[in-house]
């Protein structure tokens, strides 16, 4: 495990127990007081400020990379050059640049590795993918993500050379991630239109953004983040397609609820604002977060030599996303999405049409079904469009 913070901690929560036969057996940190802290906590045999120590340790067998942003490439590639798996959370990269240098070294050295992107694998959002892959949504044509919070734990965060960005590389990788994972991971995004500011804090970064990404099928998906949100972390997102909605709040107002008037000493849960008043506790934050479906799949991928649901080839189309978002920001137009090896749809995938969807709006020979709708005398009607006129007319149904 390299890192001891905040996301190490989650990330040893996650992986130790559920499987019983994983254990974690060296942490780094670059504070070996925090390094030999968290080994004490979690019953690890090895603590070293070390970075190199760590990843050569002969018993490690998969390394984790959950320290800040700009040691993320180091890591990857040490990882890769000592022969080991690697799973790295997120963003991959500071930049694509970076992220495309990770992917290459992994695939080069031909070690196994994960993108620790562990909102999509939140229990709700596991659901509803399952929900839109059956087809019950549809063309799935606009995913809307939003993360917000008041502003990460840690310092390094907020100093944009060592983070690379603000709130956008912070928050907006998952909302992107989500986004592809709904639309179809093989559409391909083309370009970005991104607004970002900095609304309150005194720093370099953006602390609040809203961005949409076009994909080439004409889907969109759209991102909002902020370090400026009051009230806690606020997690949600809405998938609409043409045959149906989903809606997903996993964080706020999820039912479990708390009123205080004395307040409480203990941790509430993550981003939580206050103690007191009405308080929202979540009741197993690891699982809530994706963290624990996250290690299951990335843990049996590497027993079965299977690839997992996020790659780091994710993380390098996500950091290239993220790229054309600030050129954007700067040039307040839409910008395009630069990626150096699509691996997604060809063209002729991507023109082709689905009979299925055409079978369903044909009425007859010279008309198109725009809209179906039951009237309040539970009459059925039908709203079509003539192929040749285009004229618009209302039929009742039969």
């Amino acid at each position: 495990m390299l890192g001891a913070g905040l996301i190490g901690e989650f990330y040893a929560q996650s992986l130790l127990g559920h499987r019983s036969r994983d254990h974690i057996c060296v942490v780094y940190s670059r504070s070996i007081e925090r390094a030999r802290s968290f080994a004490s906590r979690w019953n690890v045999p090895r603590a070293t400020n070390s970075l190199s120590e760590a990843i050569y340790d002969t018993d490690a067998e998969l390394v984790v990379v959950a320290v800040p942003n700009h040691m993320h490439e180091e890591a990857v590639l040490e990882a890769a050059r000592a022969g080991k798996g690697v799973l790295c959370t997120k963003p991959l990269g500071r930049n694509a640049s970076e992220a495309r240098r990770m992917l290459e070294a992994v695939e080069h050295a031909g070690v196994f590795h994960g993108y620790l992107e562990d909102l999509v694998y939140t229990p709700k959002t596991l659901k509803a993918l399952d929900t839109v892959s059956s087809g019950c949504l549809g063309k799935i044509l606009w995913v809307r993500s939003r993360e917000t919070h008041p502003g990460p734990h840690s310092a390094w965060f907020w100093d944009k050379t060592v983070a690379g960005g603000g709130a956008i590389v912070d928050m907006g990788c998952h909302c992107i991630e989500i986004a592809r994972s709904f639309i179809g991971k093989g559409i391909r995004p083309t370009e970005v239109v991104c607004w970002g500011a900095t609304q309150v804090h005194p720093i370099d970064s953006e602390d609040h953004a809203i961005g949409l990404v076009r994909y080439e099928n004409g889907a969109i998906g759209q991102f909002e983040v902020s370090w400026s949100f009051r009230g806690g972390m606020d997690l949600r997102d809405e998938i609409s397609g043409t045959e149906g909605t989903i809606w997903l709040n996993h964080w706020l107002r999820t039912g479990f609820e708390v009123f205080s008037s004395v307040g409480s000493a203990k941790y509430v849960s993550e981003k939580s604002e206050s103690s007191s008043g009405w308080l929202f506790p979540v009741g197993d934050e690891a699982s809530a977060l994706g963290y624990t479906e996250m290690f299951k799949d990335m843990l049996s991928g590497f027993e079965n030599r299977s690839a997992p649901r996020e790659t780091f080839y994710d993380g390098y189309v996500v950091n290239a996303i993220i790229d054309a978002a600030y050129r954007s920001m700067e040039t307040k137009r839409w910008e395009s999405i630069e990626i150096e090896d699509w691996r997604g749809n060809t063209e002729s995938d991507r023109r082709a049409p689905d009979p299925t969807r055409q079978a369903l709006e044909m009425f007859d020979d010279n008309h198109i079904v725009i809209k179906r709708e039951i009237l309040p005398d539970g009459t059925r009607r039908l709203i079509l469009k003539n192929k040749i006129t285009e004229e618009t007319i209302s039929v009742i149904e039969a």
